[in-house]
C-alpha cells in the first residue's frame, strides 16, 4: 500500500538519538551510529520525530510501504519492557554469576561488607585513599630545601587524592534509596567528560555523589526512569551535569532534564561542557 512514512537520511545522522527518543512507538534504532528504521509496521507516519532531529536528517514521504500495525508495536513495546533492568526487579547479584570468579570475597571482606558485589553494592566512602605517587621535599620544592617542602608536598598529596565519596558510580548500578542520595549535590557526567578533562576530581567530583553514564552505548530511556527515581525518593540539593562537545552526548543532558519534567522536581542546575581539547567551552 502507498502511505505516509518516515525516511531517514543516513548521510545527515549526527548520532545523537533524539530521534529514538521521540518516537512513541520505538520505531527507530541506532545501527553503527546511525538513525534506521526497524520496520515499516512500526512506523505510523506521523512524524514525531522531526522537530528532535538537529540536522534534518528525517522526512516524511509517500511509499509503498506494510501497514502500521498497532498490535505489532504494543508487542515491540512490551517485550522491551520486559528487558529493561528496573530497580523493582533488580535481585542481589550471587557469586555464580556476578562475573568477579570468586575474586570478590575478599574485596567484600577489606571492605567490611557482608554478601553481595562489591560492583554494585552501595557503600559511602568515607575514607579516600591517598595516590601511591610519592615525592622528596626536594623534588617538591625543586632542589632546595627551604623548610616550606613539606607544606607544598601535602598540598599536592591532596590534590592528587581521589575525590570519590561513593560507590557505584554506574547510572546503572546505582540504588535510587542509597542513603548517601539524600541531601546530595549530583553530578551526572558522561563517562569520557573524566578523560578529556584533567582535574576532573578536583573540579568536578568533589563534594558532589558522581554518577556516570554513556548516552551513546547506554539506553537513555532508563536513565531518564532511574534520575527521576532517585529526585522522587530523596531531597537532591543541586544536579551538575557535564558533558562532552559530541552532538551524542546530548543524550544525558536530555535524559536529566526530562527526569526533572516528569517528576516536577528542579533542583538547582548546571550544565557544563568539555571540548574535546580538554578545555570547558
Amino acid at each position: 500500500m502507498i502511505r505516509k512514512i518516515v525516511e531517514i537520511d543516513e548521510t545527515r545522522c549526527n548520532g545523537c538519538e533524539l530521534c529514538v527518543k521521540a518516537c512513541h512507538e520505538n520505531a527507530i534504532e541506532m545501527v553503527d551510529g546511525k538513525a534506521r528504521l526497524v520496520s515499516d509496521i512500526y512506523c505510523d507516519g506521523l512524524g514525531d520525530c522531526l522537530p528532535a532531529c538537529p540536522t534534518g536528517a528525517i522526512r516524511i514521504i509517500e511509499r509503498s510501504a506494510d501497514a502500521y500495525s498497532q498490535d505489532a508495536v504494543d508487542e515491540r513495546l512490551e517485550s522491551q519492557k520486559k528487558a529493561m533492568f528496573t530497580v523493582k526487579e533488580a535481585k542481589t547479584v550471587g557469586h555464580e554469576d556476578c562475573g568477579c570468579n570468586g575474586a570478590h570475597e575478599g574485596l567484600m571482606q577489606q571492605m567490611k561488607k557482608g554478601g553481595g558485589c562489591p560492583g554494585s553494592a552501595a557503600m559511602t566512602l568515607k575514607t579516600m585513599t591517598p595516590n601511591p605517587i610519592q615525592r622528596t621535599s626536594s623534588e617538591v620544592s625543586g632542589g632546595s630545601n627551604t623548610g616550606k617542602a613539606p607544606l607544598q608536598e601535602d598540598a599536592i598529596k591532596e590534590m592528587l587524592q581521589s575525590k570519590l565519596s561513593s560507590w557505584p558510580v554506574q547510572i546503572n548500578l546505582v540504588n535510587p534509596n542509597a542513603d548517601y542520595l539524600e541531601g546530595a549535590d549530583l553530578l551526572i557526567a558522561a563517562d569520557c567528560t573524566a578523560f578529556a578533562y584533567g582535574n576532573f576530581h578536583n573540579d568536578f567530583i568533589k563534594g558532589r555523589v558522581t554518577l556516570i553514564g554513556c548516552p551513546k552505548l547506554d539506553d537513555n530511556a532508563y536513565y531518564t526512569e532511574k534520575i527521576g527515581m532517585i529526585l522522587k525518593e530523596n531531597t537532591i540539593r543541586s544536579i551538575t551535569v557535564v558533558r562532552m562537545e559530541v552532538p551524542c552526548c546530548s543524550g544525558i543532558v536530555g535524559a536529566v532534564k526530562q527526569a526533572m519534567l516528569n517528576t516536577g522536581i528542579i533542583p538547582k542546575y548546571n550544565e557544563i561542557t568539555i571540548g574535546l581539547d580538554g578545555n570547558i567551552k
